[in-house]
Protein backbone atom coordinates (compact mmCIF):
# COMPACT_ATOMS: atom_id res chain seq x y z
CA UNK A 1 0.00 0.00 0.00
CA UNK A 2 0.98 3.65 -0.59
CA UNK A 3 3.62 5.53 2.04
CA UNK A 4 4.48 2.00 3.55
CA UNK A 5 0.85 -0.01 3.79
CA UNK A 6 0.97 -3.67 4.95
CA UNK A 7 4.16 -2.65 7.22
CA UNK A 8 2.02 -3.24 10.30
CA UNK A 9 2.16 -6.57 12.43
CA UNK A 10 -0.03 -9.64 11.18
CA UNK A 11 -2.60 -10.01 14.06
CA UNK A 12 -3.81 -13.89 14.12
CA UNK A 13 -7.26 -13.99 13.27
CA UNK A 14 -9.20 -15.92 15.69
CA UNK A 15 -11.65 -19.16 15.16
CA UNK A 16 -10.23 -20.39 11.73
CA UNK A 17 -9.21 -23.78 12.17
CA UNK A 18 -9.19 -24.67 8.79
CA UNK A 19 -12.52 -26.34 8.61
CA UNK A 20 -14.71 -26.95 5.60
CA UNK A 21 -17.76 -24.89 6.13
CA UNK A 22 -16.59 -23.10 9.08
CA UNK A 23 -18.06 -19.63 9.17
CA UNK A 24 -16.01 -16.45 10.97
CA UNK A 25 -17.28 -13.01 11.43
CA UNK A 26 -14.62 -10.35 11.59
CA UNK A 27 -15.95 -7.02 12.92
CA UNK A 28 -14.69 -3.81 12.18
CA UNK A 29 -14.29 -2.48 15.66
CA UNK A 30 -11.72 -5.42 16.37
CA UNK A 31 -9.66 -4.65 13.62
CA UNK A 32 -6.31 -3.85 14.68
CA UNK A 33 -4.77 -0.08 13.28
CA UNK A 34 -1.69 -0.56 12.46
CA UNK A 35 0.40 2.88 11.40
CA UNK A 36 2.98 2.68 8.72
CA UNK A 37 6.45 3.63 9.71
CA UNK A 38 6.43 6.90 7.43
CA UNK A 39 3.55 8.50 9.17
CA UNK A 40 1.64 8.46 5.47
CA UNK A 41 -1.29 6.32 6.64
CA UNK A 42 -3.46 3.57 8.37
CA UNK A 43 -3.48 -0.26 7.69
CA UNK A 44 -6.04 -2.61 9.26
CA UNK A 45 -5.67 -6.15 8.24
CA UNK A 46 -8.95 -7.89 8.24
CA UNK A 47 -7.55 -11.77 7.03
CA UNK A 48 -4.45 -13.27 6.19
CA UNK A 49 -3.87 -17.16 5.48
CA UNK A 50 -2.00 -19.60 7.11
CA UNK A 51 -3.82 -17.95 10.20
CA UNK A 52 -1.41 -15.91 12.09
CA UNK A 53 0.92 -15.63 9.43
CA UNK A 54 3.70 -12.15 9.15
CA UNK A 55 4.16 -10.17 5.92
CA UNK A 56 6.68 -12.45 4.53
CA UNK A 57 4.74 -16.24 4.74
CA UNK A 58 0.86 -15.15 4.14
CA UNK A 59 -0.55 -17.26 1.29
CA UNK A 60 -3.23 -14.17 0.58
CA UNK A 61 -4.30 -11.47 2.50
CA UNK A 62 -6.90 -8.83 2.58
CA UNK A 63 -6.92 -5.18 4.35
CA UNK A 64 -8.49 -2.10 4.65
CA UNK A 65 -6.01 0.82 4.62
CA UNK A 66 -6.72 4.57 4.92
CA UNK A 67 -4.25 6.89 2.87
CA UNK A 68 -3.59 10.47 4.46
CA UNK A 69 -0.31 11.15 2.68
CA UNK A 70 1.07 10.95 -1.09
CA UNK A 71 3.99 8.21 -1.24
CA UNK A 72 5.34 5.35 -2.75
CA UNK A 73 4.04 1.34 -2.24
CA UNK A 74 5.98 -0.83 -0.28
CA UNK A 75 7.12 -3.41 -2.44
CA UNK A 76 5.92 -7.11 -2.39
CA UNK A 77 8.00 -9.02 -4.25
CA UNK A 78 5.87 -12.46 -5.56
CA UNK A 79 2.88 -10.63 -4.47
CA UNK A 80 -0.28 -10.12 -7.25
CA UNK A 81 -2.23 -6.99 -5.87
CA UNK A 82 -5.76 -5.95 -6.25
CA UNK A 83 -6.79 -2.42 -4.85
CA UNK A 84 -9.80 -0.89 -4.69
CA UNK A 85 -10.91 2.64 -3.87
CA UNK A 86 -13.13 2.57 -1.36
CA UNK A 87 -13.89 6.16 -0.62
CA UNK A 88 -12.30 9.62 -1.03
CA UNK A 89 -11.98 11.92 -4.14
CA UNK A 90 -9.05 9.99 -5.84
CA UNK A 91 -5.81 8.35 -6.10
CA UNK A 92 -2.96 7.80 -9.27
CA UNK A 93 -0.92 5.11 -9.31
CA UNK A 94 2.32 5.93 -11.26
CA UNK A 95 4.17 2.75 -11.90
CA UNK A 96 7.52 3.28 -13.66
CA UNK A 97 7.51 2.95 -17.37
CA UNK A 98 4.97 5.26 -18.39
CA UNK A 99 1.93 3.70 -16.76
CA UNK A 100 -0.90 5.22 -14.47
CA UNK A 101 -3.85 3.22 -12.57
CA UNK A 102 -5.78 5.90 -12.10
CA UNK A 103 -8.68 5.19 -9.27
CA UNK A 104 -11.27 8.16 -9.48
CA UNK A 105 -14.25 7.20 -8.12
CA UNK A 106 -15.34 4.39 -5.43
CA UNK A 107 -15.12 0.96 -6.83
CA UNK A 108 -12.44 1.73 -9.15
CA UNK A 109 -9.65 -1.26 -9.19
CA UNK A 110 -5.99 -1.57 -10.39
CA UNK A 111 -4.24 -4.89 -10.70
CA UNK A 112 -0.42 -4.57 -10.16
CA UNK A 113 2.42 -6.86 -9.30
CA UNK A 114 3.65 -6.45 -5.68
CA UNK A 115 7.33 -5.90 -6.88
CA UNK A 116 6.68 -2.73 -8.75
CA UNK A 117 7.83 0.25 -7.98
CA UNK A 118 4.63 2.53 -7.32
CA UNK A 119 4.04 6.10 -6.26
CA UNK A 120 0.58 7.06 -5.23
CA UNK A 121 -0.81 10.89 -5.14
CA UNK A 122 -3.67 11.71 -3.64
CA UNK A 123 -6.33 14.05 -6.15
CA UNK A 124 -8.09 15.79 -2.97
CA UNK A 125 -7.19 14.36 0.61
CA UNK A 126 -7.27 10.70 1.97
CA UNK A 127 -8.67 7.90 0.66
CA UNK A 128 -9.68 4.52 2.03
CA UNK A 129 -8.96 1.34 0.38
CA UNK A 130 -9.51 -2.52 -0.07
CA UNK A 131 -6.50 -4.68 -0.70
CA UNK A 132 -6.22 -7.80 -1.84
CA UNK A 133 -2.93 -9.59 -1.97
CA UNK A 134 -2.04 -12.98 -3.68
CA UNK A 135 1.11 -15.12 -3.45
CA UNK A 136 2.19 -15.91 -6.95
CA UNK A 137 1.86 -19.48 -7.92
CA UNK A 138 0.43 -20.21 -4.41
CA UNK A 139 -3.05 -19.32 -5.00
CA UNK A 140 -5.39 -17.04 -7.22
CA UNK A 141 -8.33 -14.96 -6.49
CA UNK A 142 -11.08 -12.39 -7.78
CA UNK A 143 -13.04 -9.81 -6.56
CA UNK A 144 -17.08 -9.45 -7.41
CA UNK A 145 -19.43 -6.68 -6.40
CA UNK A 146 -22.64 -7.32 -4.81
CA UNK A 147 -25.35 -5.01 -4.73
CA UNK A 148 -29.39 -4.97 -3.37
CA UNK A 149 -30.92 -8.53 -3.03
CA UNK A 150 -29.71 -11.52 -4.20
CA UNK A 151 -28.86 -15.02 -4.21
CA UNK A 152 -25.55 -16.44 -5.35
CA UNK A 153 -23.55 -19.56 -5.02
CA UNK A 154 -20.25 -20.00 -3.20
CA UNK A 155 -17.53 -22.56 -4.97
CA UNK A 156 -13.99 -21.63 -3.78
CA UNK A 157 -11.46 -22.67 -1.39
CA UNK A 158 -12.24 -19.53 0.69
CA UNK A 159 -15.19 -16.78 0.55
CA UNK A 160 -14.75 -13.41 2.53
CA UNK A 161 -17.73 -11.18 2.05
CA UNK A 162 -16.56 -7.44 2.77
CA UNK A 163 -19.30 -4.89 3.24
CA UNK A 164 -17.92 -2.09 1.80
CA UNK A 165 -20.75 0.40 2.24
CA UNK A 166 -24.20 0.17 4.00
CA UNK A 167 -25.58 -2.92 5.85
CA UNK A 168 -26.03 -6.61 4.76
CA UNK A 169 -28.04 -9.58 5.67
CA UNK A 170 -26.49 -12.55 4.77
CA UNK A 171 -28.25 -16.01 5.21
CA UNK A 172 -26.31 -19.42 4.14
CA UNK A 173 -27.62 -22.46 3.47
CA UNK A 174 -28.53 -25.30 0.92
CA UNK A 175 -31.62 -23.50 0.80
CA UNK A 176 -30.30 -19.94 1.81
CA UNK A 177 -33.75 -18.03 1.86
CA UNK A 178 -34.96 -20.68 4.00
CA UNK A 179 -31.63 -20.83 6.45
CA UNK A 180 -32.02 -19.85 9.76
CA UNK A 181 -31.48 -16.30 11.18
CA UNK A 182 -28.94 -14.02 8.63
CA UNK A 183 -25.81 -12.38 9.57
CA UNK A 184 -25.87 -8.93 9.50
CA UNK A 185 -22.55 -7.18 8.60
CA UNK A 186 -21.99 -3.27 8.67
CA UNK A 187 -19.70 -1.52 6.98
CA UNK A 188 -16.45 -2.51 6.80
CA UNK A 189 -17.35 -6.16 8.70
CA UNK A 190 -16.48 -9.04 6.88
CA UNK A 191 -18.05 -12.99 6.49
CA UNK A 192 -14.95 -15.08 5.99
CA UNK A 193 -16.30 -18.82 4.59
CA UNK A 194 -14.07 -21.46 4.13
CA UNK A 195 -14.28 -24.10 1.40
CA UNK A 196 -17.95 -23.45 0.53
CA UNK A 197 -19.38 -26.05 -1.98
CA UNK A 198 -22.02 -24.97 -4.09
CA UNK A 199 -22.61 -23.49 -0.78
CA UNK A 200 -26.56 -20.97 -1.24
CA UNK A 201 -26.10 -17.15 -0.12
CA UNK A 202 -28.86 -15.14 -0.04
CA UNK A 203 -27.80 -11.24 0.81
CA UNK A 204 -30.24 -8.08 1.26
CA UNK A 205 -29.47 -4.37 2.00
CA UNK A 206 -28.42 -1.31 0.58
CA UNK A 207 -24.64 -0.41 0.03
CA UNK A 208 -21.40 -2.19 -1.69
CA UNK A 209 -20.68 -5.50 -0.70
CA UNK A 210 -16.86 -7.01 -2.32
CA UNK A 211 -17.08 -11.04 -2.60
CA UNK A 212 -13.46 -12.39 -2.81
CA UNK A 213 -13.32 -15.59 -4.34
CA UNK A 214 -10.01 -17.50 -3.07
CA UNK A 215 -8.87 -20.53 -4.85
CA UNK A 216 -5.57 -22.76 -3.77
CA UNK A 217 -3.34 -23.80 -6.80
Amino acid sequence: MASGAGEGTTQPQQGHEGRAGAVTLLRAADLVASRWKNGGGVTREIAAYPWGSDLDTFVWRVSVADVEQPGPFSRFPGIDRTLVLLSGNGMLLDERGGITYSLMKPLDAAHFNGETAIDASLVDGPTRDFNLMLRRGRVRGLIDVWRGQAEHTLDADVMLLFCASGTFDVALGVEASGAGAPVTLGETDTLCIEAPRALSCAVSGSGVMLAVYIRYV
